[in-house]
């Protein structure tokens, strides 16, 4: 499994965020990570990434996350942020190659392998032609695309997103998960997003993963949908689900 979590607890300040959780996460899948506001699903992602507190064990591709290297880490995972990135003096095929820093020399050289590795990762994201533009030049969209062309080139067998489409519209939000779809079955990556939007995570991802806390609940997205637990989520909120449109909406009395 790429991502094994053992027992996992979570905690903030005196809130117990996940009590004791277990779940695995194979190659090739993408799975997304849902929840309301404040439950721990940026806390969850930094925990698996090795970056934040955790009780338990937290294993990438069969080893102890706490055993890795920086450098042994920094080439099994790559983690994309929900920050947008406005970087003005850096064309696209400078920030992607940043990607490459786990491989280069104490001084950052790039190699001929670097450069198509870069160019590969560019061409994956539909960014041919987009190599010397500079990203304060580009859509939101687009520079997301960048960002994950960075942890394509970076060449892990696991990456985390951190709300990637939150600050895109409704035609790329689902290009961006599509994106990631085919990315997580053509590359054979394991992909695990957070997001709040319950049609894409229902209809495009192998698994869905639902943090009620201190619970997390991982299963296929077909049988997410027909669990109840996404119902019982929103459950005294004045919120409903539907499982048809595979959305939440408000409960008129």
């Amino acid at each position: 499994m790429s991502i094994l979590l053992n027992n996992l607890s979570l905690r903030y300040g005196r809130r117990v965020l996940l009590e004791q959780v277990s779940a695995t996460f194979p190659q090739a899948t993408l799975t997304a990570l849902i929840g309301r506001n404040g439950t721990g699903k940026s806390t969850l992602l930094r925990a698996i990434a090795g970056l934040g507190p955790a009780e338990g064990e937290v294993e990438l591709c069969g080893r102890r996350i706490a055993s890795l290297t920086a450098r042994e880490r920094a080439t099994t995972l790559a983690v994309v942020t929900t920050e947008r990135i406005r970087i003005a003096n850096l064309t696209c095929e400078e920030v992607v190659a940043f990607g490459r820093a786990p491989y280069t020399d104490w001084i950052g050289n790039i190699q001929a392998e670097d450069r198509t590795v870069v160019e590969r990762s560019l061409h994956l994201v539909g960014l041919d032609g987009f190599a010397r533009k500079t990203m304060d030049r580009m859509s939101d969209g687009e520079c997301q695309r960048v960002m994950i062309a960075r942890a394509l080139a970076q060449d892990t067998p696991v990456i985390l997103l951190d709300e990637p489409t939150a600050f895109l519209d409704l035609p790329n939000r689902y290009a961006l998960a599509m994106l990631l779809r085919k990315l997580a079955h053509e590359e054979r990556k394991c992909i695990l997003f957070s997001t709040h939007d319950l049609d894409i995570a229902l209809s495009l991802c192998d698994t869905v993963a639902l943090l009620d806390t201190p619970h997390l609940y991982h299963l296929p997205a077909e049988e997410m949908v027909r669990s109840g637990l996404i119902e019982r989520l929103f459950a005294g909120e004045g919120l409903f689900f539907d499982p048809q449109r595979r959305s939440v909406g408000i409960r008129h009395e």
